[in-house]
């Protein structure tokens, strides 16, 4: 397809910021790409969710059932014509009226992105071969039936894999978007100021630096950190930070209590750094953010999150059935009036069974 060219209306930044918005890293396998018509539905949640009438009543109205909210819109409905409305012209008036308009649309573009991509993800990763899986037999081979070893294997393999990609597909999500809303910018180790305590030819990696102040995001401190011998580097990105010349600011959403989590805090404390945890971590970043800003970490991030965790300790029956020719997965978790159903259909992506390198 032979794209057009750059609208004139559009500043050079704004077509820059708007190319990157559209396309999803360097996908191969699968590529992901916002049309016009996407984008143009994406600007009508976030005239949704500003609450701003006009703009609404310019661009498509989202679906009744939906009740304004995005992860309740079928990603089904994003894709659809949206009609011969002019894009740019809407994009600049969203701009000019919305305060961090532009930071809003992005975040919200890799998170439409993102979850585009786990959808085809679940269609498309394949069922793991009896090669990859068939040494782990040896744990419980005799203890259930081969027949039925052989499918739980096979099973397991499958939710792990699925899970895999859907971490690593939140890790390239949700870092940035908390950098974002604070105003600031993560950098890898290599471009790092942040130098390693005793080598300064060593950068290290930062989630978010704004202005003198070098933020570590994490969603909770728990004993794995210190039992895969990561802990040690931990403790020594405050002082790292000090020796920069940077603050070092710990931001942990989740607020279980943990001697790690007291050993990070002190040592923060120890260099000149803060620690906000829990509410005081999600009030900080909200307060950082700005209004606008504001509205998208408490509507997409901390809402579904806070959401979660209230079933937590509830654990649900799993019920997961295939078709013969494994074109279609059916899951239902919960029975009776408390059952919820959905299936997959399935178009498997032979390349997807090795190492993901789309980023």
């Amino acid at each position: 397809m032979i794209r057009p060219r750059r609208d004139p209306r559009l500043t050079l930044e704004q077509s820059k910021r708007l190319s990157k918005a559209r396309q999803l890293g360097q996908a191969r396998a699968i590529p992901i790409f916002l049309e016009d018509s996407e984008l143009m539905r994406l600007l009508s949640v976030i005239a949704s969710d500003v609450s701003n009438a006009p703009l609404q009543t310019a661009l498509p109205s989202l679906p009744p059932e939906s009740s304004g909210d995005y992860y309740k819109v079928p990603l089904s409905w994003f894709s659809a014509p949206a009609g011969a409305a002019d894009f740019p012209a809407l994009y600049l008036r969203c701009a000019q009226t919305i305060q961090d308009f532009d930071t809003y649309f992005e975040n919200l573009c890799e998170l439409h992105k993102r979850r585009r991509k786990y959808e085809i993800i679940l269609r498309a990763q394949p069922l793991p071969t009896m090669l990859q899986v068939s040494p782990r037999t040896l744990l419980e081979f005799g203890s259930i039936a081969t027949p039925a070893l052989a499918s739980w294997l096979t099973w397991r393999k499958w939710f792990y894999d699925i899970d895999n990609r859907a971490a690593q597909e939140t890790g390239y999500l949700f870092e940035p978007i908390l950098a974002s809303a604070l105003g600031g910018t993560p950098y890898g180790a290599k471009n790092s100021p942040i130098k390693r305590t005793g080598d300064d030819g060593k950068g290290r990696q930062v989630d978010c630096i704004v202005n003198r102040d070098a933020y570590e995001f994490k969603l909770r401190v728990t004993i794995a950190a210190s039992g895969q011998g990561r802990f040690g580097e931990e403790l020594a990105f405050a002082e790292d930070c000090k020796a920069s010349g940077y603050v070092p600011i710990l931001l942990v959403l989740d607020p279980t209590p943990s001697a790690r989590l007291d050993d990070l805090k002190a040592e923060f404390g120890r260099f000149g750094g803060r620690a906000y945890i829990g509410n005081d971590a999600w009030q900080h970043l909200e307060s950082e953010a700005g209004g606008t800003m504001a509205t998208f970490v408490e509507r997409y991030v901390r809402r579904p999150i806070a959401s979660l965790d209230e079933h937590a300790i509830e654990l649900l029956d799993l019920y997961v059935t295939a078709t013969r020719d494994h074109s279609t997965f059916h899951f239902k978790l919960g029975t009776g009036d408390r059952a919820h159903q959905w299936s997959i259909q399935r178009a498997e992506i032979e390349s997807l069974g090795g190492e993901d390198t789309d980023e």
